[in-house]
C-alpha cells in the first residue's frame, strides 16, 4: 500500500501589486537564510551542497557590501 503525502493548497495571490513590494536587501537576507536550509538537506549530494554554499557566499558578500555603502 502508498503513502499518500497531502500537499498545501496554494492560496491565490492578493490582486494588489503592494503585497509583493520586497525591498533588494531583505530578499538576499531572505534568500541566504533559505541556502542555509537547502544546503542542510542537500547534505547526501556534495555537487548540489557546494553550489548552494557557493550562492551563499555570494550572497552573503552582497549583502555585507549592500550595507556597508549604505
Amino acid at each position: 500500500m502508498s503513502n499518500v503525502v497531502p500537499f498545501p493548497v496554494r492560496v491565490a495571490p492578493p490582486e494588489s501589486e503592494d503585497a509583493f513590494d520586497i525591498d533588494l536587501l531583505t530578499a538576499v537576507d531572505v534568500a541566504i537564510r533559505d541556502l542555509r536550509d537547502i544546503a542542510f538537506r542537500l547534505r547526501g549530494d556534495a555537487s548540489g551542497q557546494e553550489q548552494a554554499h557557493d550562492c551563499l557566499d555570494m550572497l552573503t558578500r552582497a549583502l555585507e557590501n549592500a550595507r556597508a555603502q549604505g
